[in-house]
C-alpha cells in the first residue's frame, strides 16, 4: 500500500485540486452500462488482476498529462487499467494525472456509441498515443460505429500498430493483450476476457455462483453418503 511521505503519490489533504466529472451523453451511459457496469466487467477484471493497493481498474474519469483546469483535448476512457499506480491519488484527483502518477495508464478501452464513434477512432487514438499509453482497444457490439467489432493498438516507437484480431470457429473475434496477459473476445455482441493458459473466461459473478453451487452439492452428496454408510453400519450391527 502507498504510504505517506516523500515517495507517496497521494496528494496531501491541503491540496484540493480535482479534475471535473466527465460529462457523458445518455447514449454513452447506456452503452457503457450494458457492456461494462451491468455485466460486472470492472469487478471481474479487478479481481483477476489483483493487487488493489497498486492497480487501478476504473472508467469514465479524465486522463491528463499534467494538472490543468482545461479539459480541452482530454478524454475519459470507458475502461482504464494501470499497474504500479496509486489508487488513492486517482480517487483524490477524480482522475488520472500522468505527471503525478509517474507513468501513463497501461491499458485503455472505448466502447462504441453513436455519439463518440468518430472520436474513438480518431482524436482519442492520437491523444492516447501521445500520452504514451501502451495499448488502446475498441469494442463495438455491432461494428456499425467503429467499422469493426473488436480492434486493438499497441504502441511501438511512439506510434500505434494494429494488434492482430483472429476469427474463431464459432464466429467470435479475439485479440491478445500483452499488457493484461489476456485474450479479449467479441462473442455475439458481448465482451469477454479469456485466460490464454486455460482458454476459459476469467471468473464472473455467474461462474463463481455456479462454482459455489457445485461445491454445496458435493458437500450435500458427501453428507448423504456418510448418513447412508452410518445407517448401513447400524443395520449390520443389529443383524
Amino acid at each position: 500500500m502507498t504510504t505517506a511521505g516523500i515517495h507517496s503519490k497521494t496528494p496531501p489533504a491541503s491540496d484540493a485540486f480535482i479534475l471535473p466529472d466527465a460529462l457523458l451523453s445518455q447514449d454513452e451511459k447506456m452503452t457503457n452500462a450494458r457492456h461494462l457496469s451491468e455485466t460486472g466487467q470492472h469487478h471481474h477484471l479487478a479481481q483477476y488482476l489483483g493487487s488493489p493497493d497498486t492497480t487501478i481498474v476504473s472508467s469514465e474519469r479524465y486522463v491528463v498529462t499534467q494538472r490543468t483546469s482545461s479539459m480541452a483535448g482530454s478524454h475519459y476512457p470507458d475502461l482504464l487499467v494501470v499497474f504500479d499506480a496509486d489508487p488513492a491519488a486517482y480517487e483524490a484527483r477524480n482522475g488520472y494525472i500522468i505527471e503525478e502518477q509517474g507513468k501513463p495508464p497501461d491499458f485503455v478501452m472505448e466502447v462504441a456509441s453513436r455519439s463518440t464513434r468518430h472520436v474513438d477512432t480518431g482524436a482519442k487514438r492520437v491523444a492516447y498515443a501521445r500520452q504514451g499509453i501502451p495499448e488502446y482497444w475498441r469494442f463495438d457490439e455491432t461494428g456499425e460505429h467503429h467499422g469493426t467489432r473488436l480492434a486493438g493498438d499497441r504502441l511501438v516507437n511512439g506510434r500505434y500498430e494494429t494488434i492482430n484480431i483472429e476469427e474463431l470457429p464459432d464466429g467470435s473475434l479475439q485479440g491478445y493483450s500483452a499488457v493484461l496477459g489476456l485474450f479479449l473476445r467479441w462473442t455475439r455482441g458481448r465482451l469477454g476476457w479469456h485466460d490464454p493458459a486455460t482458454g476459459e473466461h476469467i471468473a464472473t459473478f455467474e461462474s463463481e455462483r455456479e462454482r459455489a453451487d457445485a461445491e454445496r452439492q458435493r458437500a450435500d452428496d458427501a453428507e448423504a453418503r456418510a448418513r447412508a454408510l452410518e445407517a448401513e453400519v447400524h443395520r449390520l450391527r443389529r443383524d
